[in-house]
């Protein structure tokens, strides 16, 4: 038990910066900006107590740390955080985000600035409760909380057709959430409990499974953005601002395969192992397929956007090959992720912010007026495609290298999205920074700022730190992910032995 509740401050602080801006008065230029250094000032503070979270945690242990448990409401229900070596990650990612966030809005956003930062304050908090909630139900009052800060986000504060994608963001994201309600419902009837430490303990029956994993899965899926209920996020992407699509992307496409390792995997591994080849089989389908259409867009976020598609493919695939390298491979290519693409938005908003368009035909040889943002759009590029020396690469071979070692053929077919992966990403890049500078608009775009670089600076640090020394993530997570791996294999024996012994 951690003494003064570092997690509860860790997740709500945010809102006191929150309620700090709605008390600001006035719309002048000095408040606007006092209201800006309060929103980066509380997203420092956060990240750099998720920080000390993470310096005093003891990755040797598989047990949930920095425990925090009240009395809630009803039997059964209480107000529980905590975190172990799967989900501190994230809770990094998402507070270290946050401040890129607001300094890349920095200049973009002129309309309604004190409700966009406490709009984006409030996401944080749900985002990161999220990760570190340790009781179903309040895990789903924050993932599904999350929703709504974005919807204004997207509809608010996006570009032209906003409402129609913040709509279908939300219609989307919440149709499913109905079956994950009506499976937490269930699971609390056999348990007893929502604590999400006992459910760990609780054995469902191999029926009952089933249908609460496909009720997990109705939800997830769409989160991960698994294919075919992918649709949502490039026009999502597109009509996002920046930022919006910096969290889309770095932290919100995460949900879902968390809640895969966190749910589907240890309290329900029969029925993962049932459903694993349809599972394999939409992966591969979303590596390949979504790379396809990739390659045929001509909207910058377009491209992105799909291409996230297929990388959560290789997450997908990774987690139910349940292998050590798997499962490491998947926590890690969701951490790279999440630096890697919410990189790549803000590349794409660099451009936006001086051309206002996101059509690849409108731009061409930036590299003359812009080489500065030609190599970090390089780096970031060749990250995306898996280059060796990046931190896009370790993700993607440890989970081929785990899927091979339970189906060759799902590897096989999932590695020649690598290939395609290469050929949008070199496309998009060729496009936009080579070729002939011949359109008059381009003559006057200026090189990257010093607060575009310093934006970019911490990012292309950790893209390529973690490329040659993955360690600070994989030894985070290893004994977490052990212990989900020996309490899935264990309980697949139980099974498999009492099934022998039926007559």
């Amino acid at each position: 038990m951690f003494g003064f509740g570092i997690l509860s401050c860790l997740v709500f602080l945010p809102l006191a910066g929150a309620g700090f801006i709605l008390a600001l008065r006035g719309n002048d230029e000095a408040t606007l900006d006092n209201a800006r250094y309060a929103a980066l000032g509380t997203t420092l503070i956060v990240f750099l107590l998720a920080l000390y979270v993470y310096a005093q945690f003891d990755p040797s242990s598989s047990a949930f740390q920095f425990v925090e448990e009240k009395g809630w409401f009803g039997h059964g229900l209480t107000y529980k955080l905590g975190v172990d070596g799967i989900s501190l990650p994230f809770v990094l990612l998402t507070t270290f985000l946050m401040p890129i966030c607001i300094l890349a809005s920095w200049q973009s956003i002129q309309n309604r600035v004190k409700e966009y930062l406490v709009t984006f304050l409030i996401l944080e908090t749900l985002m990161t409760g999220v990760f570190c909630s340790l009781d179903l139900v309040l895990f789903y009052l924050f993932f599904e909380g999350g929703l709504i800060p974005m919807f204004l986000i997207i509809g608010i504060w996006g570009h032209e057709r906003r409402v129609y994608a913040s709509f279908k963001f939300f219609l989307y994201t919440f149709t499913g959430s109905v079956l994950l309600l009506l499976a937490v419902m269930a699971m609390y009837g056999v348990a007893g409990t929502t604590d999400i430490a006992a459910l760990l303990q609780t054995h469902f029956p191999s029926s009952m499974q089933k249908w609460l994993w496909l009720a997990f899965f109705a939800s997830l899926a769409v989160k991960t953005p698994m294919w075919p209920v992918h649709t949502w996020l490039p026009d999502a992407h597109v009509e996002a601002p920046t930022a919006g699509s910096v969290l889309l992307a770095g932290v919100l496409l995460k949900f879902g395969g968390y809640g895969f390792i966190r749910f589907s995997l240890p309290m329900f591994p029969e029925a993962s192992a049932f459903f694993a080849p349809l599972v394999f089989a939409l992966s591969v389908v979303a590596i390949i397929y979504t790379s396809l259409v990739a390659l045929v867009q001509e909207d910058m976020k377009k491209l992105i956007a799909y291409s996230s598609v297929a990388h959560m493919g290789f997450v997908t695939m990774g987690l139910f090959g349940v292998t050590a390298q798997g499962v490491q491979g998947a926590v890690f290519q969701m951490i790279s992720h999440g630096l890697v693409s919410s990189a790549l938005f803000l590349c794409v908003g660099v451009v936006y912010d001086r051309m206002h368009t996101h059509a690849i035909a409108a731009y061409g040889g930036l590299v003359a007026r812009m080489p500065l943002y030609a190599v970090v759009f390089m780096i970031f590029t060749l990250a995306n495609v898996g280059l060796p020396g990046t931190s896009g690469f370790i993700g993607e071979f440890l989970t081929l290298i785990g899927t091979f070692k339970i189906n060759s053929w799902v590897g096989l077919l999932a590695a020649t999205g690598t290939i395609l992966s290469v050929s949008y990403a070199l496309y998009l890049y060729r496009r936009i920074i080579f070729g002939v500078l011949d359109k008059p608009s381009l003559l006057a775009m200026s090189d990257l700022s010093w607060r575009e670089a310093t934006v970019f600076a911490p990012l292309v640090i950790l893209t390529l730190l973690f490329g040659v020394r993955p360690a600070p993530v994989l030894e985070s997570s290893a004994a977490s992910i052990e212990a989900l791996i020996k309490g899935y294999d264990t309980a697949l024996a139980v099974t498999k032995a009492a099934a022998l012994a039926l007559p």
